[in-house]
């Protein structure tokens, strides 16, 4: 085969991955609307819940798997997000904003099962931004999984 044609077959195969056409595609059309959230929600237990820090937990679910069996680096993300946006509603500011950043630095896996603990502190929320910072750990020995921070813009309250 020539280099055009293992070209032409690589593209191919990353336009069939990223339009992920075929039986899965079909499911994935009948999902409500707005289900992303609930679905890497799931099975978060609060542990501990104060003003500018909430200390959360779960179970790994087969459905924020990857392909390598392990917790999949956007569900991670999702968490910083929501839980970081949480953290930062602690502290009695009316909306959460919308996120301006967010990072997060992969330090180690979760597997099916593995019993996580998330960590969110509100780092500062002003009057215009709101900065969180999320760890993931797992439980049973406290090793770091994973470290984010999360910026969020608060909408201001409109002077009319």
């Amino acid at each position: 085969m020539t280099k055009e044609g293992n070209e032409e077959t690589s593209m191919e195969s990353v336009k069939k991955f990223l339009e992920k056409e075929g039986e899965m595609a079909i499911t994935m059309d009948g999902l409500p609307e707005k289900f992303f959230e609930p679905f890497i929600m799931k099975g978060i237990q609060v542990d501990l819940l104060e003003p500018g820090r909430i200390v959360c937990s779960f179970k790994v679910p087969p459905r924020l798997l990857n392909g390598g069996n392990f917790m999949h680096g956007g569900a991670t993300a999702t968490l910083v997000d929501l839980i970081g946006s949480a953290a930062i509603l602690t502290v009695g500011i009316p909306s959460s904003g919308v996120s301006v950043e967010i990072n997060v630095s992969y330090l180690d896996s979760a597997y099916p099962g593995e019993e996580v603990e998330v960590e969110a502190k509100a780092l500062r929320v002003g009057k215009a931004v709101g900065v969180a910072s999320v760890e993931l750990r797992k439980k049973k020995t406290g090793k770091i999984i994973a470290q984010g921070r999360h910026t969020k813009y608060l909408a201001l309250a409109s002077k009319l």
